[in-house]
């Protein structure tokens, strides 16, 4: 115990003895009295009343808050000591809020389409202002502007490398910009009759799938531009086309109420999902890590397909949103919600979300294990036509001489684009 000056311990007797005064205790006060040695007559007003009872407390207070300070000290300590890989990892829940981190403006038309760099902080954005524009997302400025086409231009996709960008636009052309070669437009591939609406790298990146206002699907070969296979089956405009992780499904939505799976590699028409009440404004394959989730809201047991293209969500005009069971062609649920035409979707890396971005000019988080809306982000102040989870390679597999599955060539990381009618992209980060 820390020793006390003649004074402090003065005023300690004093106290304790006015405190046994209070109390009646007066054997003791006398006694303390005698030992000490102090002069002490009591009195009600002198600064010694209660003054052994206010210390007494404030100790306790004190004591509360120290002990309050060490737990507080050692859970940040933790946190500290846990490596970053591990700490980013703790924020696998993470999902948009407002507001956006970045504002990127510089387009003078409605932004169609976002699509990530798979290595590189760039995202790339099409717009109906025929040009394609380049941004740093990190910092949120602008690089540069690839200008080719001629009429809007309605998609936009990196292959898995990144070295090569794809585009499509209303002028019924195809282009390959080379990132590594100052953007250059390399090659520009033909072959639909009307508008290209989507167009993607398929697994691999030696041929690109597109879909078209002239109701079909069409296969290309990257390296001689030539168009591979033709797929005809809907009866109206396909307004997007997109492959399994794996490449050994398309699934394709279409004005014409449906959606379908195909066969790449023969045409083959797999399977019609029926259900929505009107146009089909986009589809999307479920991560494999998504399967637990949807399976435990269609009260399926965990057990069936571990492989890619398993169930697909689609989003309509009828401003629903619908999951299905590809095998089946069964519909798993309907999330109604949204005010207005669903416009893009995209799957949370977790497997445990899936995120829709519509006209009614918010982004929605819906929980997959329940089918409920859990989050509704104010996210644009026009319509929302464009939706995308960023794109990190990690290519450990490859690295450790393994071969790498479908799939596990990226990881996501934690940030969202969107944009749209309000000619704005924002970018949303933790």
């Amino acid at each position: 115990m820390a020793l006390l000056s003649d004074r402090q311990k003065e005023e300690l007797h004093k106290s304790m003895l006015e405190y046994l005064h209070t109390s009646n205790f007066t054997a003791a006060y006398n006694a303390l009295k005698e030992d000490t040695g102090v002069e002490y007559t009591p009195d009600p007003k002198a600064k010694y009343a209660g003054l052994l009872e206010k210390k007494w407390t404030s100790v306790i207070r004190l004591q509360k808050k120290i002990m309050d300070l060490e737990t507080r000290n050692a859970s940040l300590q933790e946190e500290l000591s846990i490596a970053p890989s591990k700490r980013a990892a703790m924020q696998a829940d993470w999902v948009p809020r407002a507001p956006a981190a970045h504002v990127l403006t510089g387009h003078r038309g409605h932004i169609t389409r976002v699509a990530f760099h798979p290595q590189y902080s760039i995202l790339a954005s099409a717009s109906e202002d025929a040009t394609v524009k380049i941004w740093d997302w990190e910092t949120g400025e602008f690089e540069r502007t690839l200008k080719g086409h001629h009429r809007a231009v309605h998609d936009v996709d990196f292959d898995h490398k990144g070295q090569l960008l794809v585009t499509c636009s209303s002028d019924l052309f195809i282009k390959i910009w080379d990132s590594e070669n100052e953007w250059k437009n390399t090659k520009t591939l033909s072959g639909h009759d009307h508008s290209v609406s989507s167009v993607r790298f398929m697994p691999g990146d030696q041929y690109i799938v597109s879909a078209s206002r002239d109701s079909t699907i069409r296969v290309f070969d990257v390296a001689s531009t030539h168009l591979v296979r033709t797929i005809s089956g809907h009866s109206e405009w396909v307004r997007c086309a997109v492959p399994s992780d794996d490449g050994r499904l398309l699934a394709s939505a279409s004005k014409d109420k449906t959606a379908k799976l195909w066969d790449p590699l023969t045409g083959e028409c797999k399977g019609e999902l029926r259900g929505h009440d009107n146009e089909l404004e986009t589809v999307c394959f479920a991560p494999v890590a998504a399967y637990a989730a949807i399976r435990e809201l269609a009260g399926l047991p965990n057990v069936g397909s571990k492989g890619p293209g398993a169930y697909v969500a689609t989003g309509s005009r009828d401003k629903t949103i619908k999951l299905w069971d590809v095998q089946s062609g069964q519909m798993i649920k309907n999330l109604p919600g949204h005010d207005n035409w669903v416009r893009a979707l995209v799957f949370h890396p977790s497997g445990k979300l899936l995120l829709s971005a519509a006209d009614d000019k918010t982004i929605r988080v819906w929980e997959l294990s329940t089918g409920r809306c859990m989050k509704t982000v104010e996210a644009h102040s026009h319509f929302v036509a464009t939706l995308a989870w960023g794109r990190q390679r990690v290519s450990m597999a490859k690295a450790n001489g393994a071969d790498a599955k479908a799939g596990e060539a990226e990881k996501l990381v934690n940030v969202v684009a969107s944009a749209g009618v309000d000619q704005i992209i924002k970018i949303w980060l933790p």
